[in-house]
């Protein structure tokens, strides 16, 4: 190969290291502005909780959100980078409207309780196809500690999930 093509390719390859440098910092940004946000909201929502176990897996989920805010926060640091809180106006809007849904039946709670479970499964499913995706692109990333504290992200939020899962079929029988 002669070295122009071969200088060419390295070019290519630094690009595409750059961009999906870029891609991970700026989506695990999102995720970390939504966690950021659930774990303000979170306990607000347990108070609104009507059948004890959807409360205290609220809470639950409450205590592991600041874990894997922790978790984020070391990635940013393994990268020399800082979370932008930009770009999360959307994200913030989408979870907000699940909490004034959930506000809407106040009276109702049966209905209020359906909202919560459906509220917590899609903000975890969410969640949890971030964090799948954000593990893929960190397979390219130099260190291996970040594909680590993703994994452990990830495990959790799928626990969090089934548990909600779970408690809807409970809450429903």
């Amino acid at each position: 190969m002669n070295q122009p093509a071969k200088n060419q390719i390295t070019s290519i390859s630094i690009l595409k290291q750059d961009l999906l440098h870029s891609f991970f910092i700026d989506h695990l940004s999102r995720i970390y502005c939504a966690k950021s946000h659930l774990f303000e909201r979170l306990p607000e929502l347990a108070d609104q909780a009507h059948f004890k176990d959807l409360k205290h897996a609220v809470l639950e989920t409450w205590e592991n959100i600041g874990k894997q805010i922790a978790r984020i926060e070391e990635i940013f640091t393994l990268l020399d980078e800082t979370p932008s809180l930009k770009d999360c106006e959307e994200l913030i809007a989408f979870m907000e409207s699940g909490f004034s849904d959930i506000y809407h039946k106040k009276g109702e709670t049966i209905l209020r309780d359906l909202s919560i479970l459906f509220y917590m499964y899609v903000i975890e499913s969410v969640e949890l196809a971030s964090f799948q995706l954000l593990q893929i692109a960190a397979v390219k990333l130099p260190d291996k500690q970040i594909q680590q504290l993703l994994r452990e992200n990830f495990d959790e939020s799928k626990a969090v999930r089934c548990l909600f899962v779970e408690l809807s079929a409970r809450f429903i029988n």
